[in-house]
Parts: structure tokens; C-alpha cells; sequence
């Protein structure tokens, strides 16, 4: 059997979808029908499944997460395929959207407002990005210096906005326009990392173009409370895990 280890944050984890995966952390969110999980039903692959919502480059790298370990910990060298996707928590991606999302009134509230702000602040949000590079160039290189013989594919965010000029209600456009460039540095800066390490990339954005959570058939969630048993607000659902499996399936055969 082949051995895979998936690493990276709730969007590969898949936070909401039901079953939870066996003997998964409580707070990871981790789902038995992630992508993870659906290549390897498909193909044979002895899973291992690392991903945490919350993670960022530092903790698929180095830091401790709720007791768990560093993800990289989980490779051995007898890997035959990595999976990576990794990089919008240290730039607050989906996390300005849901400050984007509150009404005004839990703005008003001095800490939450403060909060807020943060998230919302542009400048901010580029100092990070001028630094996930970095980070993405590291976790690509530690991978391969970690998993000499695996396939490495970095794999890219679901697109969940809809194109400028369409609405995503209840979401302001400004905030959107935002979280658009963010996406698309995202995306660009992912392709250049694995370019730069010798791993590839699956273009799960690309690809999900017309898919967005505002569209007929989307592959994410809109904005909105979270409830249980459902996938997680502004996060992949069942159909985006699928179609992720599919991209990547198919390029592994």
C-alpha cells in the first residue's frame, strides 16, 4: 500500500461534513469525506490525515496545535503523495469575511469592533502576504527534503466569492473586493512556491471559477452561522470536496 499524508488547514479538513473521521481531534474538523479521504478511496493509498482547521504555515511546519503535533511530523520518507493546502489563516482570509459578514451593531462592541477593524485593515492584510511566500517556499522544501520519493501536490483554494460586479450578500462589496485580491495573490503565490520546491499544483481555484458559493451548482458555502451537521460557512461542501478528489485523481493517473 501506498502511503499518503495530507497536510494542511480546514479547507482540506472539512469542518461540518459529515462523518467526522475516525479518531480525528475533536476541534480539527476533520471529515470523512475531505478530499484526503475521498483520493484515497479511490486509489490506493494508506491515508494518513493530519489537517486541523485553524492551521497555519507555522504549525504544518513547526508549532504545536491543541496538543497535536507539527503536521510535517506525521512524514516518514516512505511516502508516495503529499497533499498541501495551506496558507490563507496567516493571512486571515476567510476570517475577514466573516468580520466583513457581522452587522454593525456586534461592530459597535469595543472588543469585537477593534477585532474587526483588524481583520479589515488592507494593510495588514499585505504585510502578511509579502510574507506567505516564504512560508509556502518553507513547507514545500521541508516536504521534499522530509518525503524524498512522494509526489508533493500543493493544492489552491476553492474560489467562494463570485466575480467584481456580482453581489454576495449579506457581504459588503468592498470587503469582497478585498478578499478577492487576497485569493488571487493566494493562488499565484502557491504556483510559485511549488514551482520553486519541484512539487506541483492542483488549481482547485481555477477550476471552481463558475462554482463559487453565490452560483447554481456551488462548491462552497456562503456566509452565515454555522450548523451542525452542515459544512462550515465559507468552506468547501460535499461537492467541492468531490470535484477537488476528481482534480486530483486525475492527474494521478
Amino acid at each position: 500500500m501506498n502511503r499518503y499524508v495530507a497536510l494542511g488547514s480546514s479547507m482540506a479538513a472539512g469542518p461540518g461534513l459529515r462523518p467526522r473521521a475516525a479518531g480525528a481531534p475533536r476541534f480539527s474538523g476533520r471529515s470523512a469525506v475531505n478530499y484526503p479521504h475521498l483520493v484515497s478511496q479511490r486509489l490506493p493509498y494508506d491515508l494518513v490525515d493530519v489537517t486541523f482547521s485553524g492551521a497555519t504555515t507555522a504549525r504544518v511546519l513547526s508549532e504545536s496545535q491543541r496538543g497535536a503535533p507539527p503536521q510535517v511530523d506525521a512524514l516518514d520518507g516512505s511516502e508516495t503523495l503529499v497533499t498541501v493546502t495551506i496558507g490563507g489563516n496567516d493571512v486571515g482570509y476567510v476570517p475577514l469575511l466573516f468580520a466583513a459578514g457581522l452587522t454593525r451593531w456586534v461592530r459597535s462592541v469595543p472588543i469585537v469592533g477593534a477585532m474587526v477593524r483588524g481583520r479589515l485593515d488592507l494593510a495588514e492584510r499585505e504585510d502578511a502576504l509579502a510574507e506567505v511566500r516564504d512560508s509556502l517556499v518553507a513547507v514545500g522544501s521541508e516536504v521534499r527534503r522530509r518525503a524524498p520519493a512522494a509526489r508533493v501536490l500543493f493544492v489552491d483554494y476553492l474560489t467562494l466569492l463570485p466575480p467584481s460586479g456580482v453581489r454576495a450578500d449579506p457581504l459588503p462589496e468592498d470587503a469582497c473586493e478585498t478578499a478577492r485580491q487576497i485569493a488571487a495573490t493566494l493562488e499565484r503565490l502557491t504556483a510559485d512556491a511549488a514551482a520553486a520546491t519541484g512539487c506541483e499544483v492542483i488549481t482547485a481555484a481555477a477550476a471552481s471559477r463558475e462554482h463559487h458559493a453565490w452560483s447554481r451548482d456551488p462548491w462552497t458555502t456562503r456566509f452565515g452561522l454555522p450548523v451542525p451537521g452542515r459544512a462550515a460557512p465559507l468552506h468547501p461542501n460535499a461537492a467541492g470536496m468531490r470535484a477537488v478528489a476528481d482534480l486530483i485523481v486525475a492527474r494521478l493517473t
